[in-house]
């Protein structure tokens, strides 16, 4: 006798303990807690052909973002697809859409998962795949308007519902609704305290809206749901940590950085990620991070895996520029421009985003902040193309104005100032921000008077 779900979806399977253990693996994988990868290897283990099992092993790596999963994916690709007919239509599809990521065609895949989700809206596997590589995507509009889709078929009676409100608070986050986008974390939080991705969306609302002392005491007072065994948790602290660094507390960031945000290698590209961006911000501060650059470098170069996707290779190039290491910087630049030329999702993004922003990175520790300055200016309007959250991708904009500043751009500095200002509640580091390029436009206005 087939079994279903607990959301009534039908499993190919006639093994009752297999289908326990897919939802098992799949509230790991849900809260990104424990070992989901464990637990859904010991299921196949006594029943190889449990086609969920592949399709979930598969939405693992799929969501990882990372190339150097790319061995696991295929072995659980190609043993799903060796299930032919024994799978069903629904789990053909999940191995579909699996197969187009793995070939590269990563707009493709989350295309063939949402599709899934249109069909199949209590698929929780299928959402939360396509929610998570609508963000490796940049996809804001998607993050948000696929979860609404699915929504109208959950209710809190079903499992897993606190996590779908999540991903749909984040999507709002990620779209400037910001108080819907709390008020619906919030409600998730009601239903399932211990979801850190609820956590994280209300964490992303202060963080945009500037609501430091809030967002600090947010992460702090619901650390025993999102700091212990928890994929997301690095990226927590590190949410902790900008924070601390927009109140100018940058001893507490980097006590926070030794403590919890550096992983020892390998680490997942979540983390390295994190951590690279929090020392490429104390680096443009002009903050001595002294060593610490030189295992992140080190890790993100013995991964192999450049190339594969552009955003990772950003940050791997500002981890070799800040550890000095100039050939690995040519090489991940190099990979870029590889990258640009070949096929799937990742030539675009390589092309429209990653190489500029690489370049410009490049310019910016020569010291040309012209050139840095000249790449950043369109790009920063096109970012959103290789992926993460407006979060993650304000270390370009930071960047961006620092260069100005310091190529003297009295008047770009002081617009881009006035921008972020608009958007954000004055904070120390902001006021830091705005003052420098104060004084940058009135060092230029006395220069022009004094040639007159």
């Amino acid at each position: 006798m087939a079994h279903t779900d607990s959301r009534g979806l039908a499993v190919s399977t006639q093994n009752a303990r297999s289908v326990e253990r897919f939802e098992t693996a799949l509230r790991l994988l849900n809260g990104y807690y424990g070992d989901p990868l464990a637990v859904i290897d010991t299921a196949l283990a006594s029943d190889p052909d449990f086609a969920m099992g592949h399709a979930l092993r598969a939405g693992l790596m799929v969501t990882s973002g990372d190339g150097t999963v790319e061995p696991m994916l295929r072995q659980s690709v190609e043993a799903g697809e060796a299930l032919g007919d024994r799978a069903n239509e629904r789990e053909r599809r999940h191995l579909a859409a699996a197969r187009a990521w793995l070939n590269g065609d990563f707009s493709r895949a989350n295309r063939l998962y949402g599709d899934i989700v249109t069909d199949h809206p209590r698929d929780l596997l299928a959402l939360q795949v396509a929610h998570l590589t609508d963000f490796l995507l940049g996809q804001s509009s998607m993050l948000r308007d696929r979860v609404a889709q699915a929504l109208p078929h959950w209710d809190a009676a079903m499992p897993g519902y606190g996590y779908v409100l999540g991903m749909h608070a984040f999507g709002l986050e990620e779209t400037q609704l910001y108080e819907r986008a709390e008020e619906r974390g919030r409600r998730a939080l009601e239903l399932n305290p211990r979801d850190p991705w609820s956590v994280h969306a209300v964490a992303h609302v202060m963080e945009m809206q500037g609501r430091l002392a809030e967002g600090i005491a947010w992460l702090d007072g619901r650390r025993g749901d999102w700091a212990d065994d928890n994929m997301l948790a690095v990226h927590n602290w590190w949410h902790l940590a900008l924070f601390q660094l927009e109140e100018d507390r940058t001893d507490d960031v980097l006590a926070l950085y030794d403590r919890y945000i550096q992983r020892p290698a390998p680490a997942i590209a979540l983390d390295l990620v994190d951590a690279t961006a929090l020392l490429w911000r104390l680096h443009l501060r002009g903050v001595d991070v002294g060593k610490r650059w030189q295992p992140i470098a080190d890790d993100w170069l013995a991964r192999g895996a450049a190339g594969y996707y552009a955003f990772n290779d950003v940050h791997a190039v500002m981890a070799s520029l800040g550890a000095g290491r100039r050939e690995a910087t040519r090489a991940l630049r190099a990979a870029l421009q590889r990258a640009e030329l070949g096929d799937g999702t990742n030539a675009m993004m390589s092309h429209d985003v990653g190489l500029p922003v690489a370049d410009a990175l490049i310019a910016f520790e020569e010291g040309d902040y012209d050139t840095a300055v000249e790449l950043l200016m369109p790009v920063r309007l096109v970012a959103q193309r290789f992926g993460g959250s407006h979060a993650q991708r304000d270390v370009i904009g930071l960047t961006l104005i620092e260069a100005t500043l310091r190529a003297g751009r009295a008047t770009l500095a002081n617009a881009l100032t006035a921008e972020r200002a608009a958007l954000k509640p004055m904070s120390p580091s902001l006021y830091r921000l705005v003052r420098r390029a104060d004084a940058c436009l009135s060092q230029g206005r006395r220069a022009t008077e004094q040639g007159r």
